[in-house]
């Protein structure tokens, strides 16, 4: 093959390229409403109020565990909650290793709130704005465990939020260290052999997002924070423990000393200079939120970002709308052929 030819082969390539990224936008934009759930709010505080949960990840059943807290916000508080997953185009079914398709998420573009749990996503630009103008937008956003490092834009570079990318270097550390705080370092404990517990922060024990919370213990691991800004406010620290019960010793040595961070907050200021209230944590499997500990801290936080926090309960009630059955975390054990109508009240 001559020179003019590989060149010519080349910029087939590209834009064969180009056109598999544009007609995959076409086909994740096919949309109809049985493909998310909406909680509409029964009474109580959080009336009026439109959280949007963003779930995708193929490992940690953020496609389980959020439509269990969305009720708990709908029913118990009053919040209105709509909760998108990653679907499969072809059958409408909950793919969470479908890495380019969340769909509905116009809705953040009314939204009050929103709650992100992905892990390595790369939507089309189409859905990626929704997100982009929320973080600028100056509302609560809220991010759990792998959103550290909610995406990876590894086809498309030429993407206009190529910079969210977990790795970014114009945005050192992506949307996860720019935004929330920090981006993926490590497993800091023992994956799947060390779990967690929460410890409060003496500094901060009267804050309202740690109202009524007096335990916290997940399976999962403690993750490695090291980039948090200056103006984060630790809330809770992550002890390692030595194995996978919550009556377990915690891990003697260097692990927890000092432990890491697992559950802060921080002011975000975003591009359009309108600043947001953040909450980040490390925490926040499905198997996690049996915690009800967890689950009062998460519930709180809600009310705080939107600044609630006066109206907030004593006690948040945090009881299980339904049955909570989370399966265990690890790749390949979602459960298949779930829809979004699945999680509907019944």
């Amino acid at each position: 093959m001559n020179a003019a030819d590989k060149s010519h082969s080349k910029e087939i390539m590209k834009y064969l390229a180009t056109l598999l990224i544009v007609l995959s936008s076409v086909v994740c934009t096919r949309i109809n409403a049985g493909d998310w759930v909406t909680y509409e709010g029964k009474q109580g505080p959080g009336k009026g109020k439109h959280i949007v949960f963003v779930t995708g990840d193929e490992e940690y059943r953020s496609e389980e565990g959020m439509p269990m807290l969305a009720k708990i916000l709908a029913i118990r508080h009053g919040f209105k909650c709509t909760v998108l997953f990653a679907l499969n185009p072809a059958d409408g079914t909950i793919d969470p290793n479908n890495s380019t398709n969340v769909v509905g998420l116009k809705a953040l573009e009314t939204a009050d709130m929103m709650i992100l749990f992905l892990r390595f996503r790369e939507p089309p630009d189409d859905q990626m704005k929704y997100i982009a103008d929320f973080v600028n937008s100056g509302k609560p956003i809220l991010g759990l465990r792998t959103s550290t490092h909610a995406f990876e834009i590894k086809r498309n570079k030429q993407s206009v939020y190529a910079k969210y990318d977990w790795q970014s270097k114009e945005w050192p550390g992506g949307f996860g260290q720019h935004v929330l705080g920090d981006t993926w370092i490590s497993h800091h404990g023992n994956h799947g052999k060390e779990s967690t517990r929460g410890l409060i922060n003496e500094q901060f024990k009267d804050h309202p997002v740690l109202r009524g919370v007096d335990d916290i213990w997940g399976p999962t691991d403690v993750y490695g924070i090291i980039h948090l800004p200056a103006d984060v406010k630790v809330l809770v620290y992550g002890q390692v423990l030595e194995g996978m019960k919550p009556t377990d010793k915690a891990v003697t040595g260097p692990k927890n000393n000092p432990m890491m961070p697992l559950i802060w907050i921080r002011n975000y200021v975003g591009e359009s200079g309108k600043t947001s209230r953040v909450l980040g944590t490390t925490i926040g499997a499905a198997p996690d939120l049996e915690s009800e500990g967890l689950r009062r801290l998460l519930v709180n936080a809600c009310y705080w970002g939107l600044g609630l926090e006066e109206k907030a309960p004593a006690k948040s009630n945090v009881e299980y709308v339904g049955d909570f059955k989370p399966t265990f975390f690890g790749f390949g054990k979602g459960k298949k052929g779930v829809k979004p109508s699945d999680h509907e009240l019944k």
